[in-house]
Formats: structure tokens, sequence, C-alpha cells
């Protein structure tokens, strides 16, 4: 078998792999595996073929991921609690980390909240929701307008 089908093989293999996970991974060797059998076709030497496509293949995957991604996931809508990350709260009751208290209400939910900077937040404060961990709100103060 000529090494030009290997070639065309696994692009193909790897563009069927891309189609099955859609997860931007073998897409970029299929990438290599195409110049690598058009190098294959124009007679190129076997160790050179195999050099480009491994350089090929992780050029392209460590430049145009990352962009690939970006793309892509634009339209991500972000579900449950990490919907909650950015909204507003109000403080029910005092947050205070040092003695393991507060709460906030937020979509009409009361939850255990502790302050991302450790300050304490009084009563009927809003907060801005920073991150969820577990079944905690870290929240901040909202800064005044």
């Amino acid at each position: 078998m000529a090494v030009w089908c290997v070639w065309l093989a696994v692009f193909v293999v790897c563009i069927g792999l891309e189609a099955a996970s859609m997860a931007l991974t073998s897409i970029w060797f299929a990438g290599g595996a195409l110049i690598a059998c058009v190098l294959s076709i124009a007679g190129v030497n076997l160790y050179i073929q195999m050099a480009v496509f491994v350089v090929v293949s992780f050029l392209l995957l460590y430049s145009t991921r990352p962009l690939a991604l970006r793309y892509i996931n634009q339209k991500t809508v972000r579900t449950n609690v990490d919907a909650l990350v950015g909204k507003k709260a109000r403080v029910t009751a005092e947050i205070d980390n040092d003695e393991a208290r507060g709460t906030a209400m937020v979509s009409g939910q009361e939850w255990t909240a502790r302050s991302a900077d450790g300050s304490r937040i009084p009563k009927d404060t809003m907060v801005q929701i920073q991150a969820v961990s577990g079944v905690k709100l870290i929240v901040s103060k909202c800064k005044e307008e």
C-alpha cells in the first residue's frame, strides 16, 4: 500500500473522530495528515512527512484551537447555579466569614453567603454574586452608583 493511502486513512479517521466527538481535538491532526499526504504524493521522504505531520498538527492545535473554542462557545447559555454568577442579591442576615454565618436572597431563594474579601456585610446590603462554592454564594458589596 502506498504511504499516501495511509495518510489519507489517517485523515479520514481523524475527521470521523471529530465528527463523533466535536471536541475540537482530532481535526487538527487531520490537517497534519492532509499535508503529509500531499508531501507523500510529491515523493518527499517518509521521515520528513512524519515530522511535518507532527509539527503541522501541533501548530494548528495550539494556534487555532483557542480561537475556535471561543467562537463555538459564544452562545453557551449558563444554567443552574452558573447563571447566578454576576446577579445581584440582598443580604438577609449579616455575612461574617469568621463566624461562618450569613445569608442572601436571590431570585426568591435564600442561600448561605460568604464575603469574597472576608469583610462583614450588613443585613439589607445589595451584593453581587462572584461565585458559587458548593451551596454557598461568594459575594461582594455592589459598588454604589
